[in-house]
This record gives C-alpha cells, structure tokens and sequence, in this order.
C-alpha cells in the first residue's frame, strides 16, 4: 500500500550478475505476494551490458521491483533506451564551493562522524580544500582527513590544533581535473574547443585547449581538430589555415610533451583569430544531394579519357578544350552531367581570401552562361 516501507536491496554492477538480479527478482516476487513491495538500488548501473540491463526490464515493468540505478557516466550512451525510457532521470550536479565549505566546518565540528571541535583552521585553509575538491564532496572529506593527518603528526601534545593554509596546500597535492580520455567529459571540453575557435575567442580555446593538455589527454587528440577545424571552419577564407594546422600536427607528433604545447598554441590562436567560412564544406553536402538525387548522370562526353582508338570512335574526348591554352586560362563549358541542375554548389562567402574568390567565380560564371551551349 502506498507509505508502506518497502524492501531495499542494494547491489554494485560492478561485481554482480545476471545470477544476482534473478536471485534479487525471485524474492521481490515472493514479497510482493505478502503484499511487500522491493527497491532496488544498483550502483554503477552503466557497468552491466545490454543482455545484463535486458534482464531487469520485464521486472521493472511489471512493477516487481522498483529500480534505482546510479550511474557517474551519462545516462543517455550507457543505459538501454527501452530501459531509459521507463525510468525518471535525476541529475545529480557538482557542489558548488560554499556547499562543500559548509560540508567541511560540520566535518571539524561533528562530535560523532568528524573531529568534534578538536581541530580548527585558518580562515583560508578549508575555502582552498573546498576550491580544490571541484565540486565533488568525497574529495573535500579525503583532503580535510589527510590535511589533519599532516597537523596531528607535526603538533606537539596539548597544543592548540589549527589547520593552516599550508597543511591544506599539502593535503590537496596536484590539482586532478574531471576528465577521461573517450566518454562525456571528454567530447563535452572537445566541444567547447571547436565551438570558441567558431566564434573567434582565442582566450576561451586557448583555456579549453590547456584542459585537454593538462588533463593529460593525446596532444594529437587536439592537433587533429585542429586540422578539421581549418579545413571546415575557415577554409578559403584563409588558404594558409590548413597548411598551418599540418604543420602543427606534424610537430606535435615529432616533438611530443611538453614541447607540443607550443605548436598547439600558436595554431588554436591563429584558426580562432582567422576570417571563418564553411562554404566548402556546404558545397560538397550540396553535391552530395545532386549525387543522391541524379545518381551516376553520364559523364559528359568531352571529360571522358579516350585511352583507344574504339573510345575515340565513339565520342570520347570530342569538343574538349585544353584551359591552359585559353585567354585567362578559362574555357566556359558546361562539366557537369546534362541531367544535374541548379543552384552552384560553391557559393564562396565575402570573408578574408574568399571575397577575391567569389568575385572571379561570379565573373566566370556568368561569362559561361553567356556562352553558346
């Protein structure tokens, strides 16, 4: 009935099985015909795999147990959707640093779980555990025990204990940031790389980027978004992008740690403060939906290689122009399948080297369709 207690069974996906979960459903069933209801509390949900995670939904579904699945990792990639779909997500978010400071003062007064007023600190010492801790509560506990480990071995015997700002800084040692090398956290800093190199901010990829390195991700992790970056981003814009963001590939790779900052550095500030455009990008997308639309249109005649006599014989090659022999090194035919129509693929943007590109397409173009067809 509703308000009753319910039974609660906790088990880590970690070291549990299919064997378990059945074990687990067989005495929720034989509860639930007592009229007592089962919650099942799974930790590290996303460490069980799909036929794990396939086990549990009929039960959940028919209500004989009730799932609490927790999980650091996000829910959307490791837990199966039928599974997603039948369950409510709450997302448990970092503590900000005046939660995790509060946390730690009850941590130094708590007569039964801390150290019972036994211990004091300086008015900077515990803000620097609680700056430190980034967010996570767990952190900010170790760092206070260890930080009063440090006080407890240094101070004499009926002497006043107070944690200094110094025994903090010991306790918190190098600074360890969230981050892993192929999961969200990854791709989500990934993201905000490209996306303020997008919108022209040196300073934030610059920051983003240094998360990547000091994290201790691949250099060349970076170095090849670099390289799609200027290909995608600023393009024609500025030629000498992608040349550049080789470049630096090739040194990371040859130089590797810490040198590699270097290169990284000087390519993120000079895409990020380049003149951008994706019109190269858009154009292949563009005729990417003529292929898919017109499928494999002839090619016209006078592009064809005549490699035999036969090949001539029947057309190939006929009515070709050589463009360098031509005024401007230009020749105003049409190279694409008859069948193939429209608006250009290419539509070159006014931004940096691009303008000058645009304007000498606009010019040929309209110098080929003033021609004799």
């Amino acid at each position: 009935a509703p308000g009753r207690a319910a039974r609660f069974i906790g088990l880590s996906a970690v070291n549990a099985g299919v064997k378990d979960v059945r074990d687990v459903i067989a005495e929720a069933e034989r509860a639930r015909r007592g009229g007592e209801r089962t919650v099942l509390f799974l930790d590290e949900i996303h460490r069980f795999n799909r036929a794990q995670q396939d086990a549990l939904l009929p039960h959940v579904e028919s209500g004989v147990i009730t799932l609490i699945g927790a999980t650091t990792e996000n829910p959307s990639f490791e837990v199966i959707g039928p599974l997603l779909s039948r369950c409510r997500v709450f997302t448990l978010r970092s503590l900000a640093a005046g939660d995790l400071l509060a946390l730690l003062e009850r941590a130094l007064a708590d007569p039964e779980r801390g150290f019972g007023g036994a211990v004091s600190a300086a008015a900077d010492a515990l803000p620097a555990i609680a700056d430190a801790a980034d967010g996570d509560a767990r952190r900010a506990l170790g760092m206070l025990e260890t930080a009063v480990a440090f006080l407890r071995s240094q101070a004499a015997p009926g002497a006043p204990a107070t944690l200094t700002l110094e025994l903090a800084r010991r306790a918190i040692g190098e600074r360890t940031l969230l981050h892993d090398r192929d999961r969200e956290e990854h791709y989500n800093v990934a993201s905000a790389f490209i996306k303020s190199l997008r919108a022209s901010d040196p300073d934030a990829a610059l920051y983003y980027l240094a998360r990547i390195l000091d994290a201790g991700d691949d250099p060349l992790f970076a170095a090849r978004r670099l390289m799609i970056f200027a290909s995608e981003d600023v393009s024609n814009a500025d030629p000498a992008a992608l040349p550049l963001a080789v470049a630096c590939y090739q040194a990371v790779e040859r130089l590797g740690m810490p040198e590699a900052r270097i290169p990284l550095a000087q390519a993120t500030t000079y895409l990020a403060c380049a003149p951008k455009s994706n019109a190269s990008y858009l154009a292949l997308g563009r005729a990417s939906e003529a292929v898919a639309k017109f499928g494999s249109a002839p090619v016209p005649m006078h592009l064809r290689n005549a490699v035999t006599a036969f090949m001539k014989h029947e057309g190939y090659g006929a009515g070709y122009q050589y463009a360098h022999d031509a005024p401007g090194g230009f020749v105003a035919t049409r190279n694409l399948p008859s069948a193939v129509a429209g608006e250009p693929f290419y539509q070159p943007t006014e931004n940096g080297e691009e303008a000058a590109i645009r304007e000498r397409l606009e010019a040929r173009r309209k110098r080929a369709q003033s021609e004799p067809r």
